[in-house]
């Protein structure tokens, strides 16, 4: 069995593509899907509950992450943003492969959700990084898959970090299980951050992030003016 957990907050734009994804799956074994909501004005929790989902109260990303997994039934967690998606082969590739290579947390490559040249450099860039350092360091992305006992051991995501929380639970992860990359399959990317903020602020502060991280560990300072939902007005 696999739990998927999805924070969310407004998202009934984009999150039936991710819902609908999931049921999709040619994957033989048991999934429950839980959506953390941190209180959507929108048709969010509807939606979610027309797809059969389990809601709990949410809050920002981490927070709605532990919140999630507080309920979860399953052994192995899947960690999944709202406005991405997955192919239809992706739990069964990612599930064989994490098997295979006997992983205690993985992340994944991405491909974005716009064709444009401008996104597939960036997320392509991101990638070839992901392979480079796999063997040292660890990134989360848009889809983070573990271990029950790994994400309990380390208490979960800290919820004290203001950005790139994600990153440092994967790094804080291989402390206690085999890191990897999943190599098989790749999750759907959705670009409404790179679009409103321009695709080089965004990317500079993902960097910035990154060497922040290394160098001075977890963001524990709202530096970046991070906002969880702002992104209603984009086009699709």
């Amino acid at each position: 069995m696999i739990s998927i957990i999805i924070p969310t907050l407004n998202e009934e734009r984009y999150l039936p593509r991710l819902l609908e994804s999931i049921t999709e799956q040619d994957y033989q074994g048991e999934i429950e899907i839980i959506v953390a909501d941190n209180k959507s004005k929108d048709k969010t929790r509807e939606i979610a509950k027309s797809f059969g989902c389990r809601i709990v109260d949410g809050g920002l990303p981490p927070k709605a992450r532990n919140e999630g997994a507080k309920v979860a039934n399953a052994n192995f967690f899947l960690f999944l943003d709202a406005d991405g998606f997955l192919p239809k082969d992706f739990i069964t590739k990612a599930m064989k492969e994490f098997l295979n290579r006997e992983l205690g947390v993985a992340g994944f490559f991405c491909i974005p959700d716009d064709n444009a040249f401008i996104f597939r450099l960036v997320l392509g860039i991101y990638n070839f990084w992901l392979r480079s350092t796999e063997k040292f360091s660890g990134y989360g992305g848009n889809a983070i898959f573990i271990k029950r006992d790994i994400h309990e051991k380390i208490n979960g995501f800290n919820e004290s970090v203001k950005f790139a929380e994600d990153h440092l639970y994967v790094r804080t992860a291989r402390e206690f299980g085999k890191c990897g990359v999943i190599k098989g399959t790749h999750s759907y990317m959705n670009m409404r951050r790179f679009k409103e903020q321009g695709v080089l602020k965004t990317s500079l502060k993902c960097i910035f992030a990154g060497l922040h991280l290394f160098i001075f560990g977890p963001i524990k300072k709202d530096i970046f003016k991070y906002k969880f939902d702002h992104y209603e007005n984009l086009p699709r």
